[in-house]
C-alpha cells in the first residue's frame, strides 16, 4: 500500500477528545502506535480484517476505540479522556491480512502513516 495518509491531532487539554485518521485498504489489519522520544514504539490499539476483532493496550482501554471505514478505506482512532501521558506521535499502519487476524507488535506490520502529533496539556 505504500506510506499511509494519517490526519487529525493536535494540542488539547486533559479530558477531552480527538479523532486520528487514516487511509487504509481492503483485506488490511490495521493498527496504532504511538512513540515519545527517547522510547520505543509502543502498540496502542489493532484491528482485525473487515473489523471483528479489536485489541488494545491496558493504558488506554475503555478511552479509545479503534474502527474502521471499510466503504471509505479509511481507518480512526478515536481518543477521549486524554491524558498528559497520551502525549506522543501517534502512527497508523497496516498489513496484508486474512479474516479475524489481530497485530500488536510493531514488527509485523509493513506500511506506516508518516505520524501526527498528539499533545495533552495538563
Amino acid at each position: 500500500q505504500g506510506q499511509l495518509v494519517q490526519s487529525g491531532g493536535g494540542l488539547v487539554q486533559t479530558g477531552e477528545s480527538l479523532t486520528l485518521s487514516c487511509t487504509i485498504s481492503e483485506w488490511t489489519a490495521m493498527g496504532w502506535f504511538r512513540q515519545v522520544p527517547g522510547k520505543e514504539r509502543e502498540f496502542v490499539a489493532a484491528i482485525s480484517w473487515p473489523g471483528t476483532l479489536k485489541d488494545y493496550a491496558r493504558s488506554v482501554k475503555g478511552r479509545f476505540t479503534i474502527s474502521r471505514d471499510n466503504v471509505k478505506n479509511m481507518g480512526y482512532l478515536q481518543m477521549n479522556g486524554l491524558r498528559p501521558e497520551d502525549t506522543a506521535v501517534y502512527y497508523c499502519a497496516v498489513r496484508r491480512a486474512v479474516s479475524g487476524a489481530l497485530y500488536t507488535r510493531d514488527r509485523e506490520y509493513t506500511d506506516w502513516g508518516q505520524g501526527t502529533q498528539v499533545t495533552v496539556s495538563s
